[in-house]
């Protein structure tokens, strides 16, 4: 199973809580955690597309690309870019580009975002919702497929036969469908073979297995080979040295994020009893010492079928100190994938 890390580059919102004081300062922080993450073995570090006040990452790609220049191995990623609100043809290109400079270390991992800020912000209809990602995507796999395209849709241009440069070094550039827990979406994953990425932040991750059932199905049905039907999950949590640091470290800002978000959208705060009840070892959230984290992560296979990756949005979604994500990205290279993987061996 392939670790790796997420993150949405959180800065902080509120002074009261540890991080880094500018937006500056938190750039440079991630650049150095994504090369050490590199060094340590991670298999994968994931940006995730945000317009929002608390993420400074609505550029994904243009860190992405900054990131590849400082490392040698690790793939890179976005977590989502949302392609509902994009131009599918620029993220090609800005994709294909970094494929270039990172030597095919890229993915496009591609959703509709757990946000809506983008839509307003570039002009686009929420009452689209739907059509606008079912219509870009096909586009974006139209595009991935052919140098020059003919095609037409309802929310952009048409094309009619113009070329799309430049091509990436990885025929084809991986693109993996990020899903929640909408029925609809698995099943679109399996029609088209797209590898699957099931965001799991909340409840008990079994819960997912009669979807990704359904996704292996489906694609199975539509000729793609069980090879092609890779399932990754995204999470949410952290490690320390001790699982007592690792709870004391994460809980603050996890519990502010989810407070914050709860408020926009009509949800009671978080208690403590739910929180104990999501590090548990049947719960969402991965947090503990390299061991527990461990388990975790097996019992997140097992439960779903087996799995190819995992990714955490490692400290939460808080602005965790620079020091403590550094310790955390080792600990995660060092200890937890080998024991993930020591019983494969």
């Amino acid at each position: 199973m392939e670790i790796g890390i997420d993150t949405f580059v959180a800065t902080p919102t509120d002074p009261a809580l540890a991080g880094p004081r500018t937006d500056a300062e938190r750039v440079a922080n991630l650049l150095d955690q994504i090369e050490l993450a590199d060094q340590v073995g991670i298999d994968v570090y994931a940006i995730g597309e945000h317009h929002r006040p608390e993420y400074i990452a609505s550029a994904p790609a243009v860190l992405l690309a900054a990131a590849a220049a400082r490392t040698q191995r690790i793939r890179l990623a976005s977590a989502v870019t949302v392609l509902s609100s994009d131009d599918p043809v620029r993220v090609f290109q800005q994709f294909a580009t970094l494929d270039l400079i990172s030597q095919g270390r890229v993915e496009i991992i591609v959703g509709r975002g757990s946000f809506i800020e983008s839509y307003p912000l570039f002009g686009f209809d929420l009452a689209d919702y739907d059509t606008l990602f079912t219509e870009k995507l096909d586009l974006l796999l139209k595009v991935r497929e052919s140098t020059h395209v003919t095609w037409s849709g309802r929310h952009r241009a048409a094309l009619t036969g113009q070329g799309v440069y430049p091509r990436p070094l990885q025929s084809p550039l991986p693109i993996r469908l990020g899903v929640g827990g909408t029925p609809a979406s698995f099943v679109r994953a399996g029609k088209l073979g797209l590898p699957l990425v099931v965001a799991i932040i909340g409840g008990e991750p079994h819960r997912f297995r009669p979807l990704i059932d359904r996704y292996r199905q489906v694609g199975l049905s539509a000729g793609f080979s069980p090879e092609q039907l890779h399932v990754s999950v995204h999470t949410i949590g952290y490690v320390a040295d001790s699982t007592a640091q690792a709870i004391d470290d994460f809980y603050p800002g996890h519990t502010a994020a989810f407070t914050r978000i709860g408020k926009e959208r009509g949800w009671p705060p978080p208690t403590r009893a739910q929180f104990d009840a999501a590090i548990s070892p049947t719960g969402a959230l991965v947090v503990g010492d390299p061991a527990t984290l461990a388990a975790k992560a097996r019992h997140i296979s097992d439960s779903l079928g087996g799995i190819d990756r995992l990714t955490i949005l490692l400290g939460g979604g808080g602005a965790m100190p620079h020091e403590k994500m550094m310790r955390a990205i080792e600990l995660l290279g060092t200890q937890v994938a080998p024991l993930v993987n020591a019983r494969a061996g």
